[in-house]
């Protein structure tokens, strides 16, 4: 009998200590929407000379950014850049009115991340290319705030470092993100010829998914590691509720009205930030739409079995923080 009381008074005490603990962390993360105290700054690197530093309240000033976080990337970043500014570059030959900037934020990498993205910021122009330095690692998730909070575009495209979704995709969620803005605008008529429709005043998001590839992915994974994935989902669930296959994705495009609100708003600096990201969505009533997208995996992912917990304990406190009331939505951005 005193070992039954004393297994439940110790369990008592641990829930209790846990749950102190998941009210702690959520209430100093209250505040973690915040933009870095650090300002971003746009360097030429030809001239040295400083570039005016936009902001997401900004009117837009070009068609599409294109954001990039990057973590010790010096190996990966290369090649996924070269493809990508071939394809931009396609793209404007063909349209003169396709305008666009790519940003690549360097998370306080220790390689050489920084030294290859300012050879393209050399090679295309500060115009084109522009590199945002955090100084010290603070995450995924925030890196890719930072390049939203100081983008350009009329749509907002954020996309990984190593080429993993090939980057002519964009035009799938592109296509998307358009044919959802103009049935929002006008609910089902035709906003082409309305002179006042501009994509970026209209709230939408559209998501990248490997869903489709995810049969075969269980197939070659091993058990431990569908069987934590699964549970992941499971608590993705209940955390940001239903309708999207694959929050994971780093596949993702914002009209700049949606970036303005959710990047204002999220909390989250690390991998479940894509999570907070649908459930702010759904608090806004953003429109979200998911579109397969061909993805292909890369050798040197930052992600491991490892991650799994951080990203639960993530959820946790994210579902603490929001419905507890600690973590306040702003409807002011």
């Amino acid at each position: 009998m005193d070992y039954i009381c004393f297994f439940v008074t110790f369990t008592a005490i641990a829930l209790l200590g846990f749950v102190s603990v998941v009210f702690f962390e959520a209430y100093k993360r209250r505040n973690n929407h915040q933009h870095i105290e650090v300002p971003a700054i746009f360097e030429d690197p030809s001239s040295l000379k400083q570039v005016p530093c936009p902001h997401i309240v900004d009117p837009a000033t070009k068609y599409i950014s294109l954001i990039i976080p990057a973590f010790n990337e010096e190996h990966r970043l290369p090649g996924a850049l070269e493809e990508t500014m071939n394809y931009l570059h396609q793209r404007t030959l063909k349209d003169s009115s396709f305008t666009y900037e790519v940003v690549i934020i360097d998370d306080g990498s220790a390689d050489e991340t920084k030294r290859v993205a300012f050879e393209f910021v050399r090679k295309y122009t500060v115009d084109k290319v522009r590199v945002i330095l955090l100084g010290r690692n603070h995450g995924k998730g925030e890196a890719i705030r930072k390049g939203m909070m100081h983008s350009r575009g009329e749509l907002l495209l954020m996309l990984d470092a190593d080429g993993a979704t090939k980057v002519t995709d964009l035009e799938k969620l592109e296509n998307q993100i358009q044919a959802v803005a103009k049935r929002e605008y006008h609910h089902g008529d035709s906003s082409d010829s309305d002179p006042r429709f501009r994509i970026s005043d209209i709230p939408a998001a559209v998501f990248g998914s490997r869903a489709h590839l995810e049969e075969k992915a269980l197939a070659t994974r091993k058990w431990y590691r569908n069987f934590l994935m699964k549970g992941f989902h499971l608590v993705v669930l209940m955390a940001a509720g239903p309708g999207i296959c694959d929050t994971q994705c780093g596949f993702k495009m914002f009209t700049r009205a949606a970036a303005r609100k959710l990047f204002s708003n999220v909390r989250l600096k690390r991998w479940c930030f894509d999570v907070e990201l649908v459930f702010l969505c759904k608090w806004f009533r953003i429109s979200i739409s998911e579109i397969s997208v061909n993805w292909s995996e890369i050798p040197g992912s930052k992600v491991n079995l490892l991650s799994i917990p951080n990203m639960l304990w993530e959820l946790v406190l994210m579902s603490v923080g929001y419905r507890t009331g600690m973590w306040r939505i702003s409807n002011s951005a």
